[in-house]
């Protein structure tokens, strides 16, 4: 098992890629933290997955939060091997300037500055172990995407984050990657499908932006996941891994 024992605290843990993650992770051999805002879904996804795995109810933007369900996390298990900064959100999918402060605020928070509570809170318990982060980015954050500039930021800024960590933590031996999908199926990208002006021809759309002809579900992203966390990649850091069926190599596919 590529996992085998390790605590993974995984952010974002309850729904969508996050819990193709917990899911495999744990088939991996894997301790599971589910971490996410919504108690109901934390609570099922925990039940779920069963004994030795756990879920905490944290709002990841908030820094008091964090810092409780990390010292939950170590008084459960003793140790923390590696965190996974999943949770995200996506909406609005506005231009810029149509977008509000507390619209702004709420994807910087969720996004981005949630890093910063995981990073501040569990950096001794990875530095006893060296450790490891994974950053859930996106290809926006890489190429841009129209009428999704706020979101586009902090996965822009994500992946600047990661490096800039990396390199930080690298005397430690602490490794910090990103992975980057492009299109998923989630519930995240199903409302921002609602959002769009013409829905109907969205699910064409993100099939064909991928060279490999489908969007994908999150199954994919997860064992890439796997692999970075896992020993395997023990030589690699500072690295945003790119799971999006080629959709930034800016040809779509052709029937």
């Amino acid at each position: 098992m590529l996992l085998k024992d390790k605590v993974i605290f995984l952010t974002g843990g309850s729904a969508g890629i996050g819990w193709s993650c917990a899911r495999a992770y744990a088939a991996e051999g894997a301790r599971v933290v589910i971490v996410a805002r919504e108690q109901e879904a934390v609570a099922k996804a925990a039940a779920e997955l069963g004994e030795p795995h756990h879920g905490i109810h944290c709002d990841v933007s908030i820094d008091t939060h964090v810092k409780a369900a990390m010292e939950e996390t170590l008084a459960h298990y003793g140790r923390l091997d590696a965190i996974h900064n999943n949770a995200g959100i996506s909406s609005p999918a506005k231009a810029i300037h149509e977008t509000t402060d507390a619209e702004w605020d709420a994807l910087l928070n969720t996004n981005l500055r949630s890093v910063l509570h995981t990073a501040r809170h569990g950096f001794s318990a990875l530095k006893d172990v060296k450790g490891c982060i994974l950053n859930t980015s996106s290809m926006v954050g890489v190429i841009g995407q129209e009428i999704h500039a706020a979101y586009t930021a902090t996965k822009g800024g994500m992946n600047a984050l990661t490096k800039s960590m990396a390199l930080d933590y690298a005397r430690y031996g602490i490794r910090v990657n990103a992975v980057c999908p492009a299109g998923v199926w989630t519930p995240m990208l199903r409302q921002w499908c609602a959002e769009q002006p013409d829905p109907t021809s969205v699910e064409r759309y993100l099939d064909e932006i991928h060279a490999l002809g489908y969007c994908p579900e999150g199954d994919v992203i997860a064992d890439a996941c796997v692999y970075l966390l896992s020993d395997k990649a023990r030589f690699v850091t500072g690295h945003i891994m790119h799971v999006s069926g080629g959709a930034e190599l800016g040809y779509r596919r052709t029937m």
